[in-house]
């Protein structure tokens, strides 16, 4: 969706708020005195099971965290869910590529846009 720059400002100006006023972040089922109560008698109303809370300390590694979250392997293949994933190379930052092609005069294209309405 493509639009004129004094519309885009005037949808943006919407969100912002008057001085004086502040933004809510919670409310209703989210605001903090009743969410204990109201969380519950969602989870009950939709058949959920009860949250428990455990002190078992957190997974160091982030890929342990994701599989005792989730229950899936980072290291499992996403397509065929046989293979394993093995890391390969290190990607290059954007930055490095932009520096080295001004240090070698490498023309640089711009980016074409594409209008999907």
């Amino acid at each position: 969706m493509t639009l004129p720059a004094d519309e885009f400002i005037r949808r943006f100006l919407l969100h912002v708020l008057p001085r004086g006023f502040q933004r809510l972040r919670q409310f209703g089922l989210l605001a903090n005195r009743h969410r204990h109560h109201k969380l519950a008698l969602c989870r009950k109303l939709l058949g959920a099971a009860e949250q428990t809370i455990t002190n078992q300390p957190l997974p160091a590694d982030y890929k342990s965290l994701y599989q005792t979250l989730t229950g899936e392997s980072l290291d499992q293949c996403p397509a065929c869910r046989a293979g394993t994933m093995k890391f390969t190379a290190q990607l290059v930052p954007p930055a490095a590529v932009v520096t080295d092609r001004a240090r070698h005069s490498i023309p640089v294209t711009a980016p074409q846009a594409i209008d999907s309405s």
